[in-house]
């Protein structure tokens, strides 16, 4: 049995919201898992204010399994669950999965030797491909990155700061002391709720940990599958997606920007994002507001414009009494 203080070497931190059903496909793909006998690891369920029956769920699991945890973290979003399951976590690395996305048997194990053999390395993403419970639309495939969906080849590779792409949220394994030491206690994206759509949590995580020096990564050994349900497929998701990934976009690309360089900036993204609306309508014509895809990006693109603005009101809007 683990005893209160004892250190371990891994922790695998699973928030969620009303998972009851789903999460139960991710804990039996973690009791499953090839892990050495030397390797000492615990598993933290987050729960975000479910009203399901996910905690009989995880007390059914923890009768005979005792590296299983659960914990309540009642501020809503997935940044908040995180950040408290790095506060529980009794080892230097943390990997998070989403409720929804099913480990290769072998996932705990490469990602402990990856971070093992890179102590450079803040934060290594996984290779995340989908398992969809519907057709997806013509063309998905120029938007799947927005669905966590990452196959960035066979080889692992860095994430460059000047090429702007980082690793999701889901899948993502982080080493304590990078995450703790370098994120802002005040965090502006929270991450999506029933009442928001508002993301990008996960990029203004990782963003603060390579500013300071740390290396991301991607290992290809880390396998997961995202299961994506039918109606995260159809137009009114997708559009509503990236509604809310376009309005956080203003502070994911600030954050890399320096304070005296921003109105230029500011001003040099909202016309790359007017092109690329131009040009999406020149090129797909009557088909750019038909097609989910192309739709969906001008979306994307739109409310990348609005973003400024939006984080503009916010800043100005006076509390409620």
């Amino acid at each position: 049995m683990t005893l209160a203080n004892e250190q371990l070497d891994f922790t695998v931190a699973i928030p969620t919201y009303n998972g009851g059903d789903r999460i139960t496909q991710v804990l039996d793909s973690l009791k499953w898992q090839l892990i050495p006998k030397d390797l000492r690891w615990e598993i933290i369920v987050v729960d975000n204010n479910s009203t399901d029956n996910t905690v009989e769920v995880i007390k059914d699991y923890q009768k005979d399994w005792p590296i299983l945890k659960y914990a309540l973290e009642t501020e809503q979003g997935a940044a908040y669950a995180r950040r408290k399951a790095v506060r529980l976590a009794k080892s230097p690395l943390i990997g998070f999965l989403d409720d929804d996305t099913i480990p290769a048997m072998t996932w705990v194990n490469e990602a402990h030797r990856f971070l093992k053999n890179h102590p450079q390395a803040g934060v290594i993403g996984s290779r995340i491909r989908g398992r969809f419970d519907g057709a997806t639309p013509a063309s998905f495939e120029r938007i799947a990155p927005f669905l966590a969906l990452t196959d960035r080849g066979d080889s692992p590779r860095i994430y460059a700061p000047e090429k702007k792409v980082l690793p999701p949220g889901a899948g993502m394994v982080v080493r304590r002391e990078a995450w703790s030491s370098h994120l802002s206690k005040k965090l502006v994206l929270g991450g999506r709720t029933q009442k928001s759509m508002l993301t990008g949590e996960d990029l203004e995580a990782v963003l603060h940990i390579q500013q300071a020096g740390w290396e991301i990564w991607y290992n290809p050994a880390m396998c997961l599958e995202h299961q994506i349900p039918a109606h995260r497929l159809t137009r009114p998701y997708l559009i509503s997606l990236m509604r809310g990934i376009g309005l956080s976009r203003h502070r994911t690309r600030m954050l890399s920007v320096s304070p005296l360089k921003r109105p230029q900036m500011v001003i040099l993204y909202a016309l790359n994002d007017i092109r690329k609306i131009i040009w999406s309508v020149l090129k797909h014509g009557k088909q750019a507001w038909t097609d989910t895809v192309t739709a969906s990006e001008i979306t994307l693109y739109i409310y990348s414009i609005v973003s400024p603005f939006f984080f503009l009101s916010k800043t100005f809007k006076k509390p409620q009494q």
